[in-house]
């Protein structure tokens, strides 16, 4: 095994081949995309490739000019190349967490040696963290990606013996402008910060020396050139130009850049962003869940104690970049908005000081490993009883009807973990075996091994138990997407679409039947800002107007959860809808019965022609 560190190449291989057994093994074999962000991002995307329309970024119709573009522009790129599916719209994502694992590592190996850069990309690739927080279609793991080069190519461009400090100072300049497209201003303020406070640290930040290696011109060039384009063409699509307000409230339009940059970078930081459809994670919580984010590797945190930052060498230089780094983002949330995945920039600065640490071995790096191997015994033991106590359970129907309700716990990311029951297990026995065999793995070599050998069964611990994971997902997809009665609305006779309550709880809908659909009570949130423009698409209606609409000889299909559903009962009456299909606890409902269907009517429809025009907007693709 010794030999193994002879071979960087072959080191750096086994990091990507870790990590794309994890992230393109969930890719080619996933469930659906889920309802809200995940087939919201794919579905934007698509509209910017059938419309053409590559500067403003839309849904139904309506203009969502909250987040930067690069993502849309990726995923729509490999819909050109792929055709459209959810597959394809999870490449992106997936390809930018491989490429991160080997980026972490490589960037371990020039700092401290072939052997901490192997560790540090091997906690990369596997960390609980990183697969959580990929499995919506979020710009934050490519986000982590250009921060990270950034950082990397700033400590080369310093580095004495580095030949070509121009060329690595434009490698900083070209990721800031990245970071830019990918999440606005967080993709600068996050690597400039983390170099000016260790530039201050080490007592380099005014010396000529360091701003004539950095060539901060021609990098503000190169930033100005790959980010202004986009922001100046959609000021100028989305006008006005100015509004010199901090005003944020219901009703307000005031073009692209006010909402771009006032409202969701200023107003957002200090928590007076209207509309308000953010909840923010306690701060004890949005600290203490890194010991889980970064599971397993997290039980060699201690070590890290025992790390030199002295800027002295190579190696101290990198440990106090990355402490400058993790310690400015994690501060930076701290005193702002939170939610779980803002940290993740943060991840590979960690990954490099654990790598060092391993690398380093040392009683806390040995003792870690048998905490670990406890942690994973005990985890193997408590999913092989669960799936043994389930065994004889029944399984009828989804897993939504063996749920119990928790949505005050749902601002955290493993929210819906309480709503598990013990009878739900039964529809998980599968996943609990594989999971129950992954941490058996991890239980034997920390306990049997130590270094690299405990290293390699942790990594495999968690390539196995992220599968079971992804079997997880499949068996929770009725209650997370609701592409059946997606399925259910293209088997059925043609009519329109009409979502209740919000755009993003039906997403997955909307996604796979390739419908603009009217959205009944559902200007607010993300749609309100854009529903207020000048020339905003009629696709919000309320009550009455569904209902005129309902009433109609035209034939139109309603998706609703059990809540909207009762809600639609009092205005319409029971015998106004009929149940088209059911899953999830969520509804498809039709106000014509087909003669076809073997849905049972709920009562007698009483057509009356309408008098509120349907949208104008139809089916941009074929499906």
């Amino acid at each position: 095994m010794k030999d193994l560190f002879d071979r960087p190449w072959f080191l750096v291989i086994l990091v990507f081949l870790f990590a794309t057994a994890i992230y393109l093994g969930c890719v080619l074999s996933p469930p659906s995309l889920m309802d809200d962000v995940d087939a919201v991002q794919v579905q934007i995307a698509r509209t910017m490739l059938v419309s053409g329309d590559w500067v403003t970024p839309r849904l139904d119709g309506v203009l969502y000019l909250e987040k930067a573009p690069l993502i849309y522009w990726l995923i729509a790129l490999f819909d050109r190349i792929f055709g459209v599916a959810d597959w394809v719209g999870r490449l992106p994502v997936a390809l930018a967490s491989i490429a991160l694992a080997v980026l972490v590592s490589l960037f371990g190996m020039w700092g401290f040696g072939k052997r901490a850069g192997f560790y540090a990309g091997l906690c990369m690739s596997t960390c609980v963290g990183l697969f959580l927080f990929t499995r919506i279609q979020i710009p934050d793991v490519m986000l982590t990606f250009t921060i990270t080069f950034a950082l990397w190519a700033f400590l080369r461009a310093l580095d004495e013996k580095e030949e070509r400090p121009r060329l690595w100072a434009a490698i900083l300049a070209a990721n800031l402008g990245l970071g830019l497209l990918l999440k606005s201003l967080v993709g600068v303020v996050f690597p400039v910060a983390a170099a000016l406070i260790y530039l201050y640290v080490s007592k380099q930040l005014f010396s000529p020396r360091t701003w004539q290696r950095l060539s901060p011109i021609s990098g503000l060039l190169i930033v100005l050139l790959i980010a202004t384009p986009w922001h100046v063409l959609a000021t100028l699509r989305n006008p006005p130009y100015f509004a010199w307000t901090l005003k944020s409230s219901p009703g307000l339009y005031h073009g692209f850049l006010w909402f771009y940059f006032v409202n969701e970078q200023l107003l957002r930081f200090l928590n007076l962003r209207y509309p308000r459809d953010y909840n923010t994670v306690p701060r004890l919580y949005f600290w203490v869940f890194h010991l889980l984010w970064l599971f397993p590797w997290s039980v060699y945190l201690p070590a890290i104690k025992q790390l030199s930052f002295k800027p002295v060498d190579r190696a101290g230089q990198t440990r106090l970049l990355a402490l400058c780094w993790a310690g400015f983002i994690l501060v930076f949330f701290t005193f702002s908005t939170t939610q779980e995945y803002y940290s993740m920039p943060c991840y590979p600065a960690l990954a490099l000081q654990l790598g060092s640490a391993m690398a380093a071995d040392g009683k806390w790096i040995r003792r870690g490993s048998r905490v670990l191997g406890g942690i994973s015994a005990i985890a193997a033991v408590t999913a092989i009883a669960i799936a043994f106590a389930v065994r004889k359970l029944p399984t009828a129907g989804d897993i939504s009807s063996a749920l119990s309700q928790h949505p005050s716990a749902y601002t955290l990311s493993l929210g819906h973990m309480l709503d598990l029951t013990f009878n739900s297990f039964a529809y998980l026995r599968l996943p609990l075996c594989v999971a129950g065999a992954a941490f058996l793995i991890g239980a034997v070599g920390n306990l049997r091994w130590s270094g690299i050998r405990a290293s390699l069964a942790s990594a495999l611990m968690m390539v196995l138990f992220f599968h079971a994971a992804r079997l997880a997902l499949v068996v929770f997809d009725p209650y997370l997407s609701s592409r059946p009665l997606a399925n259910a609305f293209l088997s059925a006779p043609p009519g329109k679409l009409i979502v209740d309550h919000h755009y993003y709880t039906f997403s997955s809908v909307i996604f796979y039947t390739n419908q603009d659909p009217l959205l009944l009570n559902g200007k607010f949130n993300n749609l309100e800002y854009g529903a207020a423009a000048p020339g905003a698409p009629p696709v919000f209606i309320n009550d009455s107007e569904f209902k005129t609409l309902w009433s109609s000889k035209n034939r139109y299909y309603l998706v609703a959860s059990q809540n909207g559903v009762d809600r639609i009962e009092d205005v319409l009456g029971r015998d106004q809808f009929e149940t088209v299909s059911t899953s999830g606890g969520k509804f498809l409902l039709t106000n014509i019965a087909s003669k076809s269907s073997s849905s049972t009517p709920t009562g007698p429809i009483r057509p009356v022609e309408p008098s509120f025009p349907s949208s104008s907007l139809g089916n941009n693709v074929p499906h």
